[in-house]
């Protein structure tokens, strides 16, 4: 590449960069996220998805998959809460994982860690004491390359991983909501949900940006014998 082009790549990127800093300063759900107290703006996506399929309940075992910085988990254990704060009183069970760290959040048993891993598997069979989740929830995504054939497998790699833990981990009645992308690989994705899942709905809230490829798969019921 020569300087020309070098400058032509930087001054795309560069504008790129300024147009997603607008966009994120004057995002309708980062300013909601900031007045009420949640670390990123996906919790309002959990919340609608949550809101309409009425998923999380009173005394539930929920398991954050891919949980960092933790606005799912702290959407969740406001749910779980009484009287739906953030702190104090609560009614129900949280374990959040995570490759990354994440900041405490009250109420909630974080493990970081890939739980592909027999050790880091071991903790979290711990924090579960012999009890199965009511609900999973991943928000797990691959680091893109921007080589389709390869994302596509990485994302269906994480979504294979998900459901597996799912039906590891998981009652029989539980539900399963994770994160895909729509492109070569989400049919192959859906065709894994279903296979596992008896309900399979897809569900694009509307805190998820219009120009994003992200999309939310719900199973609930697992299959026998899946």
């Amino acid at each position: 590449m020569g300087i020309i082009d070098a400058m032509k790549t930087q001054s795309k990127s560069s504008k790129v960069n300024k147009a997603w800093l607008h966009d994120h300063i004057n995002d309708p759900y980062v300013k909601l996220a900031q007045r009420e107290g949640y670390r990123a703006r996906a919790a309002y996506k959990l919340k609608e998805i949550d809101e309409t399929l009425h998923l999380i309940r009173p005394g539930h075992l929920v398991v954050d998959l891919g949980c960092a910085p933790g606005a799912w988990s702290q959407y969740v254990r406001r749910r779980l809460s009484p009287n739906g704060a953030a702190a104090g009183d609560l009614d129900g069970c949280i374990i959040g994982l995570d490759l990354l760290p994440m900041e405490p959040i009250e109420g909630v048993q974080f493990i970081q860690g890939d739980f592909r891993e027999a050790e880091v598997l071991a903790q979290l069979e711990a924090a579960l004491a012999g009890r199965q989740a009511d609900l999973v929830v991943s928000d797990m995504a691959p680091n893109l390359s921007g080589i389709s054939s390869a994302d596509a497998a990485r994302v269906e790699y994480l979504i294979e991983l998900a459901i597996e833990f799912a039906q590891n981990h998981m009652k029989a009645q539980g539900t399963l909501v994770a994160k895909v992308f729509h492109g070569s690989s989400y049919d192959a994705v859906v065709r894994q949900f279903k296979n596992a899942f008896v309900t399979v709905k897809p569900f694009k809230p509307k805190a998820s940006r219009d120009r994003s490829s992200e999309t939310f798969l719900v199973g609930q019921r697992l299959k026998a014998g899946a």
